[in-house]
């Protein structure tokens, strides 16, 4: 396979946007910005000027994305770094093809379906999550190496130097950055090399500090001179497998260990994937396959609500609808998806608008249903097998911390870029030399089956991670997606339903109120929406929220527009604001 054919080296950029590779300055983010050239939306402003400074010297839009990614394992460590895993989307203008780069953890070789057990018994969620055996063979730096190795037209050593430069020469943490330090110094304080960077006498560094993390700039100026092998061997390697197995922790600390050899790490693959492609109203949808749970979600979803005139409705009868469409695909979600190299799932039947007609028929457009069972999607496949029809499985606690970033490039290539270590602060354990933080990917397997999504050696645990590209009569329309654990399936659906079927711009389609069915016995909602009127109006259909209300996703978008301008969206209010810069402002 070819890479992208190099961009020219000079891009016109406006003189602001020249002073973004410059060193020490920055500005006021911006969560909305419409210009030509390459675009980019992430959450953080040192990973979107990233982004822009490696368009500016002439990379692609891969180049650029891990730019961005590696920048945000700095300023975002909580939610994604290279002790993590991801999924990526990418278009190929010239080849007008989707590719997927599946770089999600794997299960060690030493994993049973009963690892999570003792004596019959789950073990408690959050006690597995703080320790070793919680972290999945991490998938980030594989993937990385993927995408520039096949796509990109820079080095490691090239797309790793803005982060190196955030990383060594520090960033000030922000009210947001502290208050997520707060939620978690229990579990930072477990783990000495974690306390030192982000404790200070045990608190959370306070908001307006500089956080230098020389450790991490290290690790990243180590995969720039010796690339992915220097991450899934040697030094960094040993270091990775001794965190796991051996957790140094504070006095009076015991924590479980894991049990990850260096085999585990050399054997590390990532899987290109064919992209899951549905359509909606004119639109060409493709998403993340298998083990990603999300692509398939989000076309059901669709599909369902395709058969209604949602444009003619009262938003709240339309809201009600994608509530339901929401319970019934999750119903389905939960039954049958897996990682593909263990299970069989029955994706065409999910996939199928008649099958979509079929679970249409279980909703009641007035009145909001119990939970939904699984549905029997293999009449509508050509399966001439027999398989054993799934029950519809509990719901499992899945973390909500991950990060999403798109960025296209003047020549109109783009990628969608989700990528996480799962909970806040993943497992807590900081890699000591390293500065990065280990992932508790493992928690998003079953702790118990039957079910499809048992842990075992070599799997991927079923993700939620929903990266999105839209196109209509073959270009590009907009892409989508979002952090948030199984709600990244619901935030990047209704950001789609409020896009496409009420009619808003993409800015306010992020913006507003997300609800997320999951069906589960209650809607998850963000704070202040229950008492409101939109609330009020979908109690009517009998529609009810979730107490504990947070805020849900932290989402990032690209828009192209019929004039050749292209606008980045991320988040105006949510998860401290977003941003999103262009090559050249449009005027």
């Amino acid at each position: 396979m070819t890479p992208i054919s190099r961009p020219a080296r000079t891009v016109l950029v406006s003189s602001i946007f020249l002073s973004l590779a410059l060193p020490g300055l920055s500005f006021a983010k911006t969560p909305v910005a419409t210009g030509t050239g390459g675009a980019v939306a992430t959450i953080s402003e040192p990973a979107s000027q990233a982004a822009i400074a490696i368009l500016n010297k002439g990379g692609n839009a891969v180049d650029a994305a891990v730019a961005a990614a590696a920048t945000l394992g700095v300023t975002d460590p909580f939610s994604c770094g290279i002790g993590g895993g991801g999924l990526m989307v990418i278009y190929l203008a010239k080849d007008k093809r989707v590719i997927t780069i599946d770089h999600r953890e794997t299960a060690p070789a030493s994993f049973t379906p009963t690892v999570f057990q003792k004596d019959g018994k789950e073990l408690d969620f959050e006690t597995v999550v703080a320790s070793g055996m919680s972290v999945g063979v991490p998938g980030t730096v594989r993937g990385w190496h993927e995408a520039l190795d096949r796509y990109g037209s820079m080095s490691f050593k090239q797309v790793l130097a803005p982060a190196i430069d955030v990383a060594t020469k520090g960033f000030k943490v922000s009210d947001n950055f502290s208050h997520l330090v707060q939620g978690n110094e229990a579990k930072f304080a477990m783990f000495p090399a974690t306390a030192a960077l982000y404790l200070k006498n045990g608190k959370a560094i306070p908001a307006g500090s500089t956080l230098r993390n020389p450790d991490l700039a290290r690790a990243y100026r180590e995969l720039g001179a010796g690339g992915v092998k220097a991450f899934y061997s040697g030094k960094m390697a040993r270091a990775v497998v001794d965190a796991v197995n051996a957790p140094a922790t504070a006095p009076g600390v015991q924590v479980n260990p894991g049990k990850m050899t260096l085999a585990d790490l050399a054997n590390y693959e990532a899987r290109l994937r064919q992209p899951v492609h549905s359509t909606y109203r004119g639109y060409d949808l493709y998403g993340m396959p298998l083990p990603s749970s999300g692509g398939i979600a989000v076309a059901e979803a669709l599909n369902i609500l395709e058969g209604y005139d949602l444009k003619s409705m009262p938003r709240a009868k339309a809201e009600h609808l994608y509530l339901e469409a929401s319970r019934l695909a999750f119903a389905d979600r939960n039954a049958y998806l897996a990682d593909p190299e263990f299970i069989d799932a029955p994706v065409a039947g999910l996939l199928n608008k008649d099958y979509a007609a079929r679970r249409r028929e279980l909703i009641n457009p007035e009145q909001a249903s119990a939970q939904a069972p699984a549905g029997d999607p293999y009449p509508f496949q050509n399966d001439v097998s027999v398989p054993l029809r799934p029950n519809a499985n509990k719901l499992i606690a899945e973390g909500a911390h991950t990060t999403h970033l798109t960025v296209s490039d003047k020549d109109g290539n783009i990628v969608s870029y989700t990528y996480t270590i799962e909970s806040w602060g993943g497992s807590g354990i900081v890699v000591p030399g390293y500065g990065f933080l280990l992932n508790n990917e493992m928690t998003d397997f079953d702790f118990s089956g039957p079910a499809p999504n048992v842990p075992e050696a070599g799997k991927r645990p079923r993700s939620s991670m929903s990266p999105t590209l839209a196109f209509r009569n073959g270009k590009p329309a907009f892409s989508i997606g979002s952090p948030g654990g199984a709600t990244i399936i619901t935030t990047v659906l209704q950001t789609i339903f409020n896009y496409v079927d009420l009619g808003m711009s993409m800015p306010d389609a992020v913006n507003a109120p997300r609800l997320s069915e999951r069906n589960g016995l209650a809607t998850d909602v963000e704070p202040g929406f229950a008492a409101s009127a939109q609330a009020q109006a979908l109690e009517k259909t009998g529609q009810h929220w979730n107490k504990d209300a947070e805020e849900i996703g932290a989402a990032n978008a690209l828009v192209f527009n019929p004039d050749g301008t292209v606008t980045a969206v991320s988040e105006g209010h949510r998860h401290g604001i977003g941003s999103a810069l262009v090559q050249k402002s449009a005027h």
